[in-house]
């Protein structure tokens, strides 16, 4: 019985882990394309930067009805959902050439992205044991970040043969998750929950912190989406090298995910991401330093293996606190969604809002001294199980109790 449902968990996370690859890969595709863009369609920064912001305020807006959809459908036809939605904004995005239907159809994907993450997550955890939470999040969230490494090829591709052509894939991708996604099994029943119950939630410390720990590095990976591949042409990178440098950023970032969750697991959430704080902090004081793009490739490079060290570890928090106020999983990752979908508008429209203003340097500041402030709060007051929890490693001294 323990070797079937490993099985079992196993397939589950490899179809999921394959729904949110093609998600992350489409929405990643934009980076290598943004300066072709940029000049083509006359976009400032701001401009740039809103057409990034696209996906995640699609993703914003649609996490809470996703969750719900989860809630009430059952997560299996909410990837469904997701994947359609995919598929149409998508192909969009390759077909057409105004700004403000490009600006759509990224919010559309967003959307769509919000009910895969929603019914994906809530899937993986309705199967997963407590203890091994982090790692399973960890592989999946490890397939996302392959996307992520794809997706830059993808971009790379679609600027050289035209992006009709390059999106036109999306389509069959999402037909074949879909019917791989029909044949898994899942037992669904319905909680009844919804808003109400997700607000409640919301004011457990535990809950608080793990949205934050994920809105932090959305922010950061947001920055460096728009103003490192930016900045990279401004030193004189190719579209090929920017390319190159996003694709070994995601490469790196997916091979630790896995391994960041299944430490969470053993160590406690907060161990992890310690780390991770002292190094992103000091990558983004250093942003604004190098003079050669092949320096700053490496310091984006560094950045997001840095990042890695927060998605597992505050995912896998955000569900324990839910399990502990016994609220359903799907909703939960209606919260994962709008703390990423929130920290990444922040980071790519807001962020090139100021760099516009005041150059690259005032947000990239910014952001450090927002992981200084939060390493700081975590030793002063470290995020401990919710009301009534019985199942989580949190950090160090409350991490080491099991479930019961």
């Amino acid at each position: 019985m323990a070797v079937t449902r490993t099985l079992s968990e196993r397939r589950l996370v490899i179809v999921i882990g394959a729904v949110v690859l093609v998600d992350t890969m489409f929405y990643a595709a934009i980076a290598p394309l943004l300066p072709s863009l940029a000049r083509s369609l006359h976009m400032s920064k701001l401009a740039a930067g809103v057409m990034t912001a696209g996906y995640p305020a699609g993703t914003l807006v649609g996490s809470l009805p996703g969750g719900v959809l989860a809630v009430r459908a059952g997560p299996k036809r909410t990837v469904y959902a997701g994947l359609a939605l995919l598929a149409v904004s998508t192909l969009g995005f390759g077909l057409l050439n105004d700004v403000a239907w490009l600006d759509a159809a990224r919010f559309v994907e967003g959307v769509g992205g919000a009910c895969s993450w929603a019914g994906g997550l809530a899937w993986i955890v309705a199967e997963a044991p407590a203890q091994r939470r982090g790692g399973l999040i960890g592989s999946a969230l490890g397939a996302a970040i392959a996307g992520s490494l794809f997706g830059p090829v993808v971009g790379t591709v679609a600027n050289a043969v035209g992006r009709a052509a390059a999106f036109s894939a999306v389509v069959v991708l999402s037909l074949a998750l879909i019917d791989q996604a029909r044949r898994l099994p899942l037992e669904h029943t319905a909680s009844g929950q919804g808003a109400a119950e997700l607000l409640v939630s919301v004011r457990e410390r535990a809950v608080r912190w793990g949205m934050w720990l994920m809105v932090l590095p959305a922010i950061v990976s947001g920055l460096l989406n728009v103003l490192g591949a930016l900045r990279l042409h401004r030193l004189g990178a190719s579209v090929p090298a920017i390319g190159a440098t996003f694709l070994v950023a995601s490469a790196l970032e997916a091979l630790t995910s896995p391994g960041v969750g299944r430490l969470s697991d053993r160590r406690g959430r907060v161990v992890p991401m310690r780390a991770g704080l002292v190094a992103v902090a000091g990558l983004l004081a250093c942003f604004t330093l190098p003079s050669r793009a092949l320096l700053l490739a490496a310091l984006i490079v560094a950045t997001a293996v840095a990042l890695a060290a927060f998605w597992a570890p505050s995912m896998a928090m955000l569900s324990d606190a839910a399990e502990a106020t016994g609220l359903d999983q799907a909703l939960a990752a209606a919260v994962m969604n709008l703390a990423w979908a929130g920290g990444q508008i922040v980071g790519s429209a807001a962020g090139g809002a100021v760099a516009k203003a005041a150059g690259d340097g005032v947000p990239m500041a910014a952001a450090a001294v927002a992981c200084g402030a939060t390493l700081l709060a975590l030793a002063r007051s470290r995020p401990r199980p919710a009301r009534g929890s019985r199942s989580t490693r949190w950090s160090g001294t409350a991490g080491r109790r099991r479930r019961r």
